[in-house]
């Protein structure tokens, strides 16, 4: 998750996530963000944080 959460935000590209995150190589960052979003993984966590912040009156 950090791996892909630094490249997302950075906008380095995969091959270049640095290995001293000790995040494995970012070609094993891209297949399990892709393996997450095929298997609906993003989805599900937007809609969780979605009803946690209603629930706690943040939206």
């Amino acid at each position: 998750m950090t791996g892909i959460l630094f490249v997302l935000r950075s906008g380095v590209p995969w091959e270049m996530l640095p290995a001293e995150m000790g995040c494995g190589c970012g070609m094993s960052c891209w297949r399990r963000l892709r393996d997450w979003q095929a298997a609906g993984v993003w989805a599900r966590l937007h809609q969780v944080l979605l009803e946690r912040l209603h629930g706690a009156g943040e939206i």
